[in-house]
């Protein structure tokens, strides 16, 4: 089974194909033009999936040695994301699957990063929880079998990889935030300053990052721009800190609570080298299974939405060519 997957939901344009076996070819156009406006502009970021993806398509069969004639299945993310970004990767494959009359798989991006695990760890079985970090969602997910899932915990607010773009932001390092940060953590002092880790009065599961960027927002206002600047591998350090505190305590409290022998985290913020690092040595003293997903998997790509759609099609859930974007497509309706 070949399986062709596009992915447009914000700012990369992907596109990948998958057999049974593994990624024949997993292509990634990355939209540079927003770093100067510190985040996405929708409107170019639509502009830019409609100059790139026939290309990349194109590219994509003649790196695979495939044609048009070899797939089974054409996967596309529907949702959430951009509506603008949404719609250009959807109605291209509406356009290919009724050419061909090959079926189209709608695919939750969300889904699409828990199942991203499946490409490096294709004997990862079910049940496990799923830490789900990236730009625009944080969520705690058990996932009891294919397309079975319980939202255990969620942001009320920003997502841990929102937080990082804004504070980021705030400090002047540039977008997208979460690998500047990253970095420059390296070699700072996570003690160095302690940020506030938000509890939510009866609600123990869910987080909240808002107010942690705020005190990003007073300590610049607080302090002189010459010691934000002599500081900021610390304070980088220590905000990374109080994010990756909060992901850990309450996914492993979880953990507990249902006694899940199996941890895997996905999104883009799982690429984050402190998270993993933390997660890893806590998973280790619990003697928990703890899976990541390879570096290139973990942002945004077309190999998870391929992915998704053939399990999909193995179970025959097809979608029909009247299938509509949902820019706030959720997990679990």
């Amino acid at each position: 089974m070949n399986i062709i997957g596009i992915e447009s939901s914000c700012d990369e344009t992907a596109v990948s194909i998958i057999n049974d076996e593994q990624v024949l070819v997993s292509l990634i156009s990355s939209q540079e033009l927003h770093k100067e406006y510190g985040g996405v502009v929708p409107e170019f970021a639509s502009r830019e999936h409609m100059k790139n993806i026939d290309s990349l398509v194109a590219k994509a069969f003649d790196e695979s040695g495939l044609t048009i004639n070899d797939i089974n299945g054409i996967a596309v993310t529907r949702g959430p994301g951009l509506m603008g970004a949404l719609l250009v990767g959807l109605s291209y494959a509406k356009g290919l699957s009724f050419a061909t009359q090959i079926p189209l798989i709608g695919v939750n991006h969300i889904e699409g990063h828990i199942i991203a695990n499946f490409l490096n760890h294709p004997n990862l079985e079910y049940p496990f929880l799923c830490c789900l970090v990236s730009g625009g969602h944080t969520q705690i997910v058990h996932v009891k079998d294919f397309q079975n899932y319980e939202i255990m915990g969620k942001s009320i607010d920003d997502a841990a990889g929102e937080a990082f773009d804004k504070a980021a932001r705030i400090l002047g390092l540039g977008y997208p935030g979460g690998p500047i940060i990253d970095a420059l953590a390296k070699s700072g002092n996570p003690k160095f300053f302690r940020f506030p880790r938000a509890q939510i009065k009866n609600r123990p599961n869910d987080f909240s990052f808002s107010g942690l960027k705020t005190s990003v927002l007073y300590l610049t206002k607080q302090e002189k721009p010459e010691w934000i600047k002599n500081n900021i591998h610390h304070i980088c350090a220590s905000y990374q800190e109080a994010i990756i505190d909060s992901l850990q305590k309450k996914t492993f409290k979880i953990q507990e609570e249902i006694q899940a022998r199996r941890i895997v985290l996905a999104g883009g913020v799982a690429a984050n080298s402190r998270l993993r690092e933390i997660f890893q040595k806590k998973a280790a003293g619990r003697k928990v299974e703890i899976y990541f997903p390879s570096l290139a998997y973990c942002t945004d790509n077309a190999a998870m939405i391929a992915k998704t759609g053939m399990e999909m099609l193995k179970r025959n859930r097809t979608s029909s060519l009247d299938i509509k974007a949902i820019p706030n497509l959720r997990l679990i309706d």
